[in-house]
């Protein structure tokens, strides 16, 4: 009997947790971005890869040059959608600690860090 293999539900992380970790500076976090580059011109936290999700024709065939399947990584949008979308693809690209940035850097201004622009 063939058995089915449900996509695992997507792994969060809060603002708060991310500022944690930050601070921690653990080398192995790999820090994805995936924001149009004018939006990051106007809000960024330092230390993310920037990855357009527009530009993912682009940069998708070489993902394995970017990023490290194995390593956990982060993924960062405006509010927490594109991150979720960018997420769920790296989990069907073998990548197995991939974690939402829950509530984007909208919540990390919000809750983190006020000096961060919103937009």
């Amino acid at each position: 009997m063939a058995q089915s293999n449900p996509r695992s539900p997507l792994a969060q992380i809060s603002v708060q947790e991310l500022a944690d970790r930050l601070a921690s500076a653990p080398a192995d976090l790999q820090l994805i971005d995936v924001r149009e580059l004018h939006e990051v011109e106007i809000a960024a936290i330092a230390g993310f890869t920037i990855l357009p999700l527009s530009e993912f024709s682009q940069w998708s065939g070489e993902i394995y040059n970017h990023l490290d399947p194995e390593r956990e990584t982060l993924v960062l949008c405006h509010h927490g959608i594109r991150s979720a979308q960018m997420c769920q693809w790296l989990q069907t690209q073998g990548f197995s600690q991939v974690k939402n940035i829950s509530g984007g850097i909208d919540a990390y201004s919000q809750l983190v860090d006020p000096t961060v622009p919103r937009y």
